[in-house]
């Protein structure tokens, strides 16, 4: 799944600085520079973590942790030119999961998002693995199917398939990409086993919603559309 950070500074050049180096490690990175905005591309954006600045116009950072903690478990560090005692104790006990104070070094800020990332997927994969739309719900822990309130029956490749392509909606992967990341990069078998796949997964989910559905692109691949 595509790790999307998002980054929220008042200061435009490090918002663009964090978004160069960030980038360049294959993140996906949207940036706000007041808290209301933060709050509005958390709720949209759906980050996989989020760099916050304490220091904002509109709603400060304390406030935009607040309110995040109220919805979210998402793992959060503050970054802030405070470097108190009293700033980092209050940042962990509202829910902060690391503290960096400016100016920092953009090595550090990288190896800290690997480390807090790291330590949240491991608690991850102790929940339940679960993407849900409407009149569908695929659960990864269970191997579960269930389309319009009933569960299908699916082969765990094609219920892995979907849920693949279910949790990065809007994406559009080639069949080389799903071959990787589905099957795993040992596998040898013939692209076509991908048509094939997605083929018996549309007899059992097309015409179900108009909110979704699994859309062929022609020339590159496949990708489940969210409208």
């Amino acid at each position: 799944m595509e790790t999307k950070i998002l980054v929220v500074d008042d200061d435009s050049n490090i918002c663009e600085l964090l978004r160069l180096y960030l980038e360049k490690e294959g993140y996906r990175v949207t940036t706000a520079m007041n808290g209301k905005e933060a709050l509005s591309l958390f709720r949209s954006e759906a980050p996989s973590m989020i760099l916050l600045d304490i220091m904002l116009p509109v709603l400060d950072g304390w406030q935009v942790l607040r309110e995040i903690r109220k919805e979210s478990l998402v793992p959060i560090i503050m970054i802030t030119a405070k470097g108190e005692t009293f700033d980092k104790v209050l940042g962990l006990e509202l829910g902060a999961d690391d503290y960096i104070a400016k100016p920092f070094d953009t090595k550090e800020v990288i190896a800290r998002i690997k480390a807090v990332l790291r330590r949240a997927n491991l608690e991850n994969k102790e929940k339940i693995e679960e993407v849900k739309y409407d009149k569908l719900k695929i659960n990864l822990t269970n191997y579960e199917l269930v389309v319009d309130g009933k569960v299908v029956e699916a082969p765990p490749k094609e219920l892995e398939l979907i849920y693949h392509l279910a949790s990065n909606p809007n994406r559009v992967y080639t069949r080389d990409q799903l071959l990787d990341e589905v099957w795993g990069f040992d596998y040898y078998g013939d692209s076509r086993t991908v048509d094939v796949h997605v083929k018996r997964l549309r007899e059992k989910l097309e015409n179900v919603s108009n909110a979704w559905s699994l859309k062929t692109v022609w020339g590159v691949g496949y990708k489940f559309e969210v409208r």
